[in-house]
């Protein structure tokens, strides 16, 4: 089975505070041209996406250079729903292995769409950063925009350490109860600091 993660791209979907708006235009029309096409005008970080370690870091690294091996893995997920924070708990110790991709279910992803969406969501602690550091992680997805707050220090440490961060999941909540899945996220092979992207959940067991 396949758990479609992923928000539609359209014109006028949520976007961070500050961010361009998408415009999604229908810019060949069958019955007019004789084919139909789209053209897209979308940041980087509008909907679901990953962030790069150029997004917040003073690199040249982008993301079309990253080998792909990073954005499919074995996942895990973690039920914090209800948490104002992410925080460090000892079981964490053996639920994350080494190399999987942490995906967080919070809730928050519940009020995408809504301007508190933007503002009001769970953040991760250093502590708990520390962890997925430690266990080597290849990536951790949220059903939130972001995990922490200006001047993001949990987005750097991450990037500091190659793991890359999924924001704005879709239907995380479909994940729980399930034993065993792997993740793939691929980002667009773009010369871009940070890619939207079509994520997904394959159930495995």
């Amino acid at each position: 089975m396949i758990i479609d993660l992923t928000h539609t791209i359209k014109t006028g979907m949520p976007v961070y505070p500050g961010d361009e708006e998408t415009r999604l235009e229908h810019s060949r029309q069958f019955g007019k041209d004789g084919y139909n096409n789209h053209q897209l005008s979308v940041n980087m970080h509008a909907g679901t996406h990953i962030d790069g370690p150029m997004h917040l870091l003073d690199v040249v690294e982008y993301i079309s250079e990253i080998s792909a091996e990073n954005f499919v893995g074995d996942g895990v997920l973690l039920d914090v729903s209800g948490a104002a924070e992410v925080a460090y708990k000892a079981e964490y110790e053996d639920i994350i292995r080494e190399s999987q991709i942490v995906i967080l279910h919070t809730g928050h992803g519940e009020r995408y769409g809504q301007p508190e969406y933007f503002t009001d969501y769970p953040i991760l602690t250093a502590e708990f950063v520390q962890l997925l550091i430690r266990k080597k992680v290849k990536m951790v997805g949220l059903d939130t925009p972001s995990p922490d707050h200006y001047p993001f220090d949990i987005h750097k440490s991450l990037f500091r350490n190659h793991i890359y961060i999924i924001e704005n999941l879709k239907n995380v909540k479909r994940l729980l109860g399930v034993k065993a899945f792997e993740v793939i996220a691929l980002p667009l092979r773009i010369q871009a600091d940070s890619s939207v992207a079509r994520v997904i959940a394959r159930v495995t067991e």
